[in-house]
Protein backbone atom coordinates (compact mmCIF):
# COMPACT_ATOMS: atom_id res chain seq x y z
CA UNK A 1 0.00 0.00 0.00
CA UNK A 2 1.54 3.28 -1.13
CA UNK A 3 0.24 5.20 1.88
CA UNK A 4 2.44 3.24 4.26
CA UNK A 5 5.61 4.80 2.91
CA UNK A 6 6.75 7.66 5.19
CA UNK A 7 7.99 10.86 3.59
CA UNK A 8 11.14 11.82 5.58
CA UNK A 9 10.96 15.54 4.80
CA UNK A 10 7.29 15.61 5.80
CA UNK A 11 7.97 13.71 9.00
CA UNK A 12 10.71 16.18 9.96
CA UNK A 13 8.39 19.06 9.13
CA UNK A 14 5.53 17.70 11.25
CA UNK A 15 7.88 17.09 14.17
CA UNK A 16 9.34 20.59 13.86
CA UNK A 17 6.03 22.48 13.61
CA UNK A 18 4.87 20.64 16.72
CA UNK A 19 7.93 20.72 18.96
CA UNK A 20 9.09 24.30 18.24
CA UNK A 21 5.72 25.95 19.05
CA UNK A 22 5.42 23.71 22.11
CA UNK A 23 8.75 24.96 23.48
CA UNK A 24 7.97 28.56 22.47
CA UNK A 25 4.58 28.60 24.22
CA UNK A 26 6.14 26.97 27.29
CA UNK A 27 8.78 29.73 27.46
CA UNK A 28 6.14 32.41 26.92
CA UNK A 29 4.02 30.97 29.74
CA UNK A 30 7.02 31.02 32.09
CA UNK A 31 7.75 34.63 31.12
CA UNK A 32 4.22 35.90 31.78
CA UNK A 33 3.89 33.93 35.04
CA UNK A 34 5.46 36.81 36.97
CA UNK A 35 2.87 39.15 35.46
CA UNK A 36 -0.30 37.06 35.54
CA UNK A 37 -0.86 33.52 36.78
CA UNK A 38 -4.17 33.42 34.92
CA UNK A 39 -2.50 34.25 31.61
CA UNK A 40 0.20 31.66 32.26
CA UNK A 41 -2.47 29.03 32.89
CA UNK A 42 -4.25 30.05 29.68
CA UNK A 43 -1.04 29.64 27.67
CA UNK A 44 -0.35 26.31 29.36
CA UNK A 45 -3.80 25.01 28.47
CA UNK A 46 -3.34 26.19 24.88
CA UNK A 47 -0.03 24.33 24.83
CA UNK A 48 -1.91 21.14 25.71
CA UNK A 49 -2.88 21.02 22.03
CA UNK A 50 0.77 20.74 20.97
CA UNK A 51 1.36 18.17 23.72
CA UNK A 52 -1.48 16.02 22.34
CA UNK A 53 0.11 16.28 18.90
CA UNK A 54 3.49 15.23 20.32
CA UNK A 55 1.77 12.17 21.76
CA UNK A 56 0.41 11.34 18.30
CA UNK A 57 3.94 11.57 16.90
CA UNK A 58 5.13 9.28 19.69
CA UNK A 59 2.23 7.00 18.75
CA UNK A 60 3.44 6.88 15.13
CA UNK A 61 6.95 6.10 16.33
CA UNK A 62 5.50 3.13 18.22
CA UNK A 63 4.05 1.82 14.97
CA UNK A 64 7.29 2.48 13.11
CA UNK A 65 5.49 4.76 10.67
CA UNK A 66 7.23 8.12 11.18
CA UNK A 67 10.54 7.09 9.56
CA UNK A 68 11.75 3.98 7.78
CA UNK A 69 14.50 3.51 10.38
CA UNK A 70 12.85 1.74 13.31
CA UNK A 71 15.69 2.65 15.68
CA UNK A 72 15.24 6.33 14.88
CA UNK A 73 11.51 6.03 15.55
CA UNK A 74 12.20 4.32 18.87
CA UNK A 75 14.59 6.97 20.16
CA UNK A 76 12.35 9.84 19.08
CA UNK A 77 9.49 8.05 20.83
CA UNK A 78 11.53 7.62 24.02
CA UNK A 79 12.47 11.31 24.15
CA UNK A 80 8.89 12.42 23.57
CA UNK A 81 7.82 9.90 26.22
CA UNK A 82 9.57 12.03 28.84
CA UNK A 83 7.49 15.03 27.76
CA UNK A 84 4.22 13.06 27.70
CA UNK A 85 4.99 11.16 30.94
CA UNK A 86 4.61 7.91 29.00
CA UNK A 87 7.40 5.28 29.01
CA UNK A 88 7.70 4.53 25.33
CA UNK A 89 8.58 0.83 25.30
CA UNK A 90 5.85 0.00 27.82
CA UNK A 91 3.24 1.97 25.91
CA UNK A 92 4.32 0.47 22.57
CA UNK A 93 3.80 -3.06 23.92
CA UNK A 94 0.39 -2.40 25.50
CA UNK A 95 -0.76 -0.47 22.44
CA UNK A 96 0.26 -3.33 20.17
CA UNK A 97 -1.89 -5.62 22.32
CA UNK A 98 -4.75 -3.13 21.98
CA UNK A 99 -4.50 -3.35 18.20
CA UNK A 100 -4.41 -7.13 18.37
CA UNK A 101 -7.44 -7.48 20.65
CA UNK A 102 -9.70 -4.47 20.13
CA UNK A 103 -13.34 -5.48 19.90
CA UNK A 104 -12.64 -9.00 21.17
CA UNK A 105 -14.92 -9.82 24.11
CA UNK A 106 -12.69 -12.73 25.16
CA UNK A 107 -9.52 -10.65 25.26
CA UNK A 108 -10.49 -7.49 27.12
CA UNK A 109 -8.32 -5.79 29.71
CA UNK A 110 -5.20 -4.44 27.99
CA UNK A 111 -5.17 -0.93 26.55
CA UNK A 112 -8.93 -0.46 26.46
CA UNK A 113 -11.78 1.12 28.42
CA UNK A 114 -13.41 -1.35 30.88
CA UNK A 115 -16.57 -2.56 29.10
CA UNK A 116 -19.10 -5.11 30.34
CA UNK A 117 -21.92 -6.78 28.47
CA UNK A 118 -25.45 -6.40 29.79
CA UNK A 119 -25.38 -10.06 30.87
CA UNK A 120 -22.11 -9.64 32.77
CA UNK A 121 -23.32 -6.50 34.50
CA UNK A 122 -26.52 -8.21 35.67
CA UNK A 123 -24.56 -11.11 37.12
CA UNK A 124 -22.48 -8.82 39.32
CA UNK A 125 -23.43 -8.07 42.89
CA UNK A 126 -24.31 -4.66 44.28
CA UNK A 127 -20.68 -3.71 44.86
CA UNK A 128 -19.55 -4.78 41.40
CA UNK A 129 -22.33 -2.84 39.72
CA UNK A 130 -21.61 0.24 41.82
CA UNK A 131 -17.89 0.17 41.03
CA UNK A 132 -18.58 -0.24 37.32
CA UNK A 133 -21.02 2.68 37.37
CA UNK A 134 -18.35 4.81 39.02
CA UNK A 135 -15.70 3.83 36.47
CA UNK A 136 -18.03 4.56 33.54
CA UNK A 137 -19.24 7.87 34.98
CA UNK A 138 -17.95 10.67 32.69
CA UNK A 139 -16.76 12.78 35.63
CA UNK A 140 -14.63 9.91 36.92
CA UNK A 141 -13.61 8.58 33.50
CA UNK A 142 -12.44 11.93 32.14
CA UNK A 143 -11.56 13.70 35.38
CA UNK A 144 -9.89 11.11 37.60
CA UNK A 145 -8.72 8.34 35.27
CA UNK A 146 -6.46 10.62 33.14
CA UNK A 147 -4.67 11.76 36.31
CA UNK A 148 -4.24 8.16 37.43
CA UNK A 149 -3.00 6.91 34.05
CA UNK A 150 -0.42 9.59 33.29
CA UNK A 151 0.77 10.47 36.79
CA UNK A 152 0.61 7.07 38.57
CA UNK A 153 -0.12 4.09 36.29
CA UNK A 154 2.62 5.02 33.81
CA UNK A 155 5.27 5.10 36.53
CA UNK A 156 5.37 1.32 37.06
CA UNK A 157 4.71 -1.40 34.43
CA UNK A 158 3.03 -3.73 36.90
CA UNK A 159 0.84 -5.11 34.09
CA UNK A 160 4.01 -6.33 32.32
CA UNK A 161 5.78 -7.85 35.31
CA UNK A 162 6.33 -11.18 33.55
CA UNK A 163 7.22 -9.75 30.16
CA UNK A 164 10.89 -9.01 30.70
CA UNK A 165 13.18 -6.38 32.21
CA UNK A 166 13.09 -4.04 29.22
CA UNK A 167 9.74 -2.61 30.31
CA UNK A 168 11.00 -1.92 33.85
CA UNK A 169 14.07 -0.29 32.32
CA UNK A 170 11.87 1.84 30.08
CA UNK A 171 9.72 2.96 33.00
CA UNK A 172 12.61 3.65 35.38
CA UNK A 173 14.65 5.50 32.75
CA UNK A 174 11.64 7.60 31.79
CA UNK A 175 10.87 8.30 35.46
CA UNK A 176 14.47 9.37 36.09
CA UNK A 177 14.43 11.68 33.07
CA UNK A 178 11.11 13.16 34.17
CA UNK A 179 12.48 13.69 37.67
CA UNK A 180 15.57 15.47 36.36
CA UNK A 181 13.45 17.61 34.04
CA UNK A 182 11.05 18.66 36.78
CA UNK A 183 13.95 19.38 39.14
CA UNK A 184 15.54 21.59 36.49
CA UNK A 185 12.23 23.40 35.96
CA UNK A 186 11.93 24.17 39.67
CA UNK A 187 15.61 25.12 39.95
CA UNK A 188 15.50 27.47 36.95
CA UNK A 189 12.01 28.75 37.63
CA UNK A 190 10.02 27.88 40.74
CA UNK A 191 7.32 25.60 42.09
CA UNK A 192 4.84 28.01 40.51
CA UNK A 193 5.93 26.80 37.08
CA UNK A 194 4.83 23.27 37.98
CA UNK A 195 1.61 24.46 39.60
CA UNK A 196 0.45 27.01 37.02
CA UNK A 197 2.03 25.73 33.79
CA UNK A 198 3.08 22.09 33.90
CA UNK A 199 0.10 20.63 35.76
CA UNK A 200 -2.73 22.46 33.87
CA UNK A 201 -1.10 21.58 30.54
CA UNK A 202 -0.60 17.92 31.41
CA UNK A 203 -4.05 17.52 32.93
CA UNK A 204 -5.89 19.01 29.95
CA UNK A 205 -3.82 17.00 27.46
CA UNK A 206 -4.51 13.83 29.46
CA UNK A 207 -8.26 14.51 29.50
CA UNK A 208 -8.29 15.18 25.75
CA UNK A 209 -6.26 12.03 25.12
CA UNK A 210 -8.64 9.96 27.23
CA UNK A 211 -11.62 11.39 25.37
CA UNK A 212 -10.13 10.56 21.98
CA UNK A 213 -9.32 7.02 23.02
CA UNK A 214 -12.84 6.62 24.37
CA UNK A 215 -14.80 7.95 21.41
CA UNK A 216 -12.70 6.03 18.91
CA UNK A 217 -14.10 2.71 20.18
CA UNK A 218 -17.03 3.50 22.47
CA UNK A 219 -19.84 4.51 20.14
CA UNK A 220 -23.32 3.06 19.70
CA UNK A 221 -22.83 0.88 16.63
CA UNK A 222 -19.29 -0.21 17.37
CA UNK A 223 -18.28 -3.85 16.92
CA UNK A 224 -17.60 -6.37 19.69
CA UNK A 225 -17.38 -10.13 19.04
CA UNK A 226 -16.33 -13.27 20.87
CA UNK A 227 -13.15 -15.00 19.73
CA UNK A 228 -14.86 -17.44 17.38
CA UNK A 229 -16.53 -14.62 15.42
CA UNK A 230 -13.83 -11.95 15.76
CA UNK A 231 -11.62 -10.75 12.89
CA UNK A 232 -9.13 -7.90 12.98
CA UNK A 233 -10.50 -6.49 9.73
CA UNK A 234 -14.07 -6.19 11.03
CA UNK A 235 -12.88 -4.88 14.39
CA UNK A 236 -10.80 -2.23 12.63
CA UNK A 237 -13.36 -0.98 10.12
CA UNK A 238 -16.48 -1.36 12.25
CA UNK A 239 -15.16 -1.24 15.80
CA UNK A 240 -13.16 1.96 15.33
CA UNK A 241 -14.75 5.29 14.51
CA UNK A 242 -14.06 7.95 11.92
CA UNK A 243 -14.11 10.99 14.19
CA UNK A 244 -14.82 13.75 11.67
CA UNK A 245 -13.46 16.89 13.36
CA UNK A 246 -13.08 20.51 12.25
CA UNK A 247 -9.77 21.27 10.54
CA UNK A 248 -7.91 22.82 13.48
CA UNK A 249 -8.85 19.91 15.76
CA UNK A 250 -7.79 17.42 13.09
CA UNK A 251 -4.38 19.11 13.01
CA UNK A 252 -3.83 19.11 16.76
CA UNK A 253 -5.05 15.51 17.03
CA UNK A 254 -2.80 14.38 14.20
CA UNK A 255 -5.69 12.91 12.19
CA UNK A 256 -6.11 10.21 14.83
CA UNK A 257 -9.85 10.55 14.24
CA UNK A 258 -9.35 8.51 11.06
CA UNK A 259 -9.10 5.65 13.47
CA UNK A 260 -10.76 2.92 11.45
CA UNK A 261 -8.13 3.29 8.72
CA UNK A 262 -5.37 3.51 11.31
CA UNK A 263 -6.43 0.23 12.90
CA UNK A 264 -6.68 -1.44 9.50
CA UNK A 265 -3.19 -0.25 8.46
CA UNK A 266 -1.25 1.10 11.42
CA UNK A 267 1.94 1.69 9.40
CA UNK A 268 0.36 4.64 7.58
CA UNK A 269 1.92 7.90 8.88
CA UNK A 270 -0.64 10.16 10.54
CA UNK A 271 -0.16 12.89 7.93
CA UNK A 272 -1.10 10.48 5.10
CA UNK A 273 -4.40 9.29 6.57
CA UNK A 274 -6.40 12.09 4.83
CA UNK A 275 -5.03 10.80 1.51
CA UNK A 276 -6.71 7.47 2.14
CA UNK A 277 -10.10 9.12 2.73
CA UNK A 278 -9.67 11.31 -0.34
CA UNK A 279 -8.87 8.36 -2.59
CA UNK A 280 -11.42 5.97 -1.06
CA UNK A 281 -14.68 7.83 -0.50
CA UNK A 282 -16.47 4.89 1.12
CA UNK A 283 -14.01 5.03 4.04
CA UNK A 284 -14.82 8.70 4.61
CA UNK A 285 -18.40 7.70 5.49
CA UNK A 286 -17.65 4.47 7.38
CA UNK A 287 -18.44 4.77 11.11
CA UNK A 288 -18.42 8.56 10.79
CA UNK A 289 -19.07 10.54 13.98
CA UNK A 290 -19.14 14.34 14.12
CA UNK A 291 -17.92 16.39 17.06
CA UNK A 292 -21.49 17.11 18.18
CA UNK A 293 -22.57 13.49 17.82
CA UNK A 294 -19.58 12.28 19.81
CA UNK A 295 -20.78 13.87 23.04
CA UNK A 296 -23.68 11.41 23.14
CA UNK A 297 -21.16 8.58 23.36
CA UNK A 298 -20.38 9.54 26.96
CA UNK A 299 -23.77 8.15 28.04
CA UNK A 300 -23.08 4.65 26.66
CA UNK A 301 -21.95 2.01 29.12
CA UNK A 302 -22.91 -1.61 28.32
CA UNK A 303 -22.65 -3.87 25.28
CA UNK A 304 -25.87 -5.63 24.32
CA UNK A 305 -25.10 -8.90 22.55
CA UNK A 306 -28.57 -9.15 21.00
CA UNK A 307 -28.82 -5.78 19.30
CA UNK A 308 -25.03 -5.55 18.97
CA UNK A 309 -24.75 -1.98 20.16
CA UNK A 310 -23.66 -0.03 23.20
CA UNK A 311 -26.44 1.02 25.53
CA UNK A 312 -26.85 3.41 28.42
CA UNK A 313 -27.61 1.99 31.85
CA UNK A 314 -31.22 3.11 31.52
CA UNK A 315 -31.61 1.45 28.10
CA UNK A 316 -30.09 -1.78 29.40
CA UNK A 317 -32.47 -1.77 32.36
CA UNK A 318 -35.42 -1.97 29.98
CA UNK A 319 -34.14 -5.16 28.31
CA UNK A 320 -35.55 -8.60 29.26
CA UNK A 321 -33.65 -10.18 32.15
CA UNK A 322 -32.00 -13.07 30.31
CA UNK A 323 -28.61 -14.21 29.07
CA UNK A 324 -28.33 -12.67 25.64
CA UNK A 325 -25.47 -14.95 24.54
CA UNK A 326 -27.59 -18.05 25.12
CA UNK A 327 -30.44 -16.85 22.90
Amino acid sequence: MKYREPIPSRSIYELTVTLVPFVAVWIAACWVLSISAALAIALAMANAGFLVRLFIIQHDCGHGSLFRDRRLCNWIGRVIGVITLTPYDVWRETHARHHATTGNLDRRGVGDIPTLTVREFRKKGWLGRTLYRIVRNPVFLFGVVPLYVFFLHNRLPVHLMRSGSRYWLSSMATNAAIGLTLTAIVWIGSWKVLLFIFFPMMFLAAVVGMWFFYVQHQFEDTCWRYEEDWTVQEASLHGSSHYALPGILRWFSGNIGVHHVHHLASRIPFYRLPEVLKDHGVLAQTRRITLWESFRCARLHLWDENSRRLLSFSEAQELPDCSSRDL
